[in-house]
């Protein structure tokens, strides 16, 4: 079976360079599809579900950065900044939100795939490493496929709390600091413990046979969380 070519998610308003990107893209093997806005991206990000995004930050309606942080609540797809913005502090800024990359315009095609390739590899490699499912009682979690079930029942949960619960996956077994999980879930800052503490209760009843008494979500007092052990 031939495997699928991979789909490139180009964020720029300017169609000339949405062009020149589509037409380069295409001639590599990759399927494009484009966007003119960040609300438009955000928007086919959930629809298409791209392999990658290539991400301006000068966009019309928001600032590229504003787009990063969303993507970043709820999905790890690789995406790598484009802009005309080479200061360093604006690259800074982008990859410490979670951009993969960051390439400064004017570039070339040929950088440009080579960034693309590196970026896929280090996706393929992740998920080689990773256990594909987590297992403990009657919760199953697979990080690959983003789906959890209770029992036979599957579970639907919140962007954050799926960020924290896949954290405390990588993580099963050994407790997970406080300070861990706001910087990886709030990358940006600006919330504290008490936040943290009101999304485990959350996720509790989202997970929990009984919340009260909960098996798989353990608290470490005045240290942080932790996810039971997954079964062998």
């Amino acid at each position: 079976m031939m495997e699928r070519a991979k789909c490139i998610l180009i964020v720029d308003d300017e169609k000339a360079i949405q062009r020149f990107l589509r037409a380069s893209l295409e001639e590599a093997g990759f399927e494009t599809v484009e966007a003119s806005t960040g609300r438009a991206a955000l928007d086919l990000s959930v629809v298409r579900r791209p392999d990658v995004v290539l991400l301006d930050l000068g966009l019309p309606d928001m600032d590229g950065l504003d787009v990063l942080k969303r993507l970043r609540e709820w999905t790890s797809v690789p995406i790598i900044i484009l802009s005309v913005r080479g200061e360093e502090s604006d690259k800074i800024a982008g990859l410490d939100l979670g951009a993969d990359d960051y390439l400064t315009k004017p570039f070339g095609v040929e950088e440009l795939l080579a960034r693309i390739r590196v970026v896929l590899r280090h996706v393929e490699r992740a998920r080689e490493d990773a256990e594909p499912v987590y297992r403990h009682e009657d919760l199953r979690i697979d990080l690959v496929a983003r789906r959890i079930w209770l029992g036979k029942k599957e579970v639907r949960l919140s962007p954050l709390q799926y960020t924290l619960l896949s954290s405390l996956v990588r993580n099963a077994g050994r407790v997970v600091s406080q300070r861990q999980l706001l910087k990886e879930i709030w990358p940006d800052g600006g919330n504290t413990p008490e936040a943290l503490r009101i999304l485990v209760h959350q996720t509790r009843h989202r997970i929990e046979r009984d919340p009260v008494r909960p098996r798989h979500l353990k608290t470490e007092p005045a240290v942080g969380y932790r996810l039971e052990a997954p079964e062998e």
